[in-house]
């Protein structure tokens, strides 16, 4: 357990501190967070300061996640009986909570799924395949984004296709996870998921409605 929860607080510490497009805001002067769909994510910032500013914002979004892996790899799963697969996920999971809840920003960042996909890219080096989730990954979300125009609705299709595999592969016996450890790494994919739907909540009605912005369309200040 106390490997799990030093994973989470890393996690969260990595997330809060490294964000990107709150930072970049303040560097243009402005708080992102007031302008468009209120907030810190790379769709938001893209959308109000340009491409450049929104690549450079994913760039450290999914860096942070990476990092952390990095950190769990060398300096904590080495000193613990638990998978390092398990403990990336842990530290992940905290990434995005970070991400999306900031402490020193009242607790409104990102919706968290660039950190999500820059710990699915993290998976690459795993054994057993899991590079296929990001090979999986790399054609579904550029496929639902070419065919809609909708970032959001690719984000939840990618995110929601996530966890799929992430069960199946398990089923399969692809991922390095021992006992209790695949049915403790299904429910954090889970919660990366539902976590990710929660915050589209308010892109889900817009999508029911047919008022979702399409990739492309500027936002305009609240």
């Amino acid at each position: 357990m106390l490997a799990r929860i030093i994973c989470l607080v890393l996690g969260y510490l990595l997330g809060s501190i490294i964000q990107g497009g709150y930072w970049l805001g303040r560097f243009n002067h402005i708080d992102i967070r007031n302008y468009g769909s209120g907030n810190a994510g790379t769709t938001n910032v893209m959308r109000t300061l340009g491409k450049k500013y929104g690549a450079l914002t994913y760039l450290l979004d999914i860096f942070k996640v990476i990092l952390a892996g990095i950190i769990v790899n060398f300096f904590i799963a080495p000193h613990f009986d638990v998978s390092e697969l398990l403990l990336f996920l842990y530290a992940g999971f905290g990434t995005v909570l970070g991400h999306n809840f900031p402490f020193y920003l009242g607790f409104k960042g990102g919706k968290g799924i660039a950190a999500t996909s820059g710990l699915v890219i993290a998976l690459i080096p795993f054994p057993h395949y899991c590079f296929a989730f990001t090979l999986l990954g790399l054609i579904t979300f550029p496929l639902v984004l070419f065919l809609t125009k909708y970032v959001s609705l690719a984000s939840l299709i990618g995110i929601a296709g996530f966890f799929i595999e992430f069960v199946i592969w398990d089923l399969l016996g692809f991922l390095p996870l021992n006992g209790t450890e695949h049915i403790e790494g299904c429910v954090i994919v889970f919660l990366f998921a539902a976590l990710g739907y929660i915050r589209h909540a308010a892109n889900i009605k817009r999508l029911i409605n047919g008022t979702e912005r399409k990739m492309g369309e500027k936002n305009g200040k609240n």
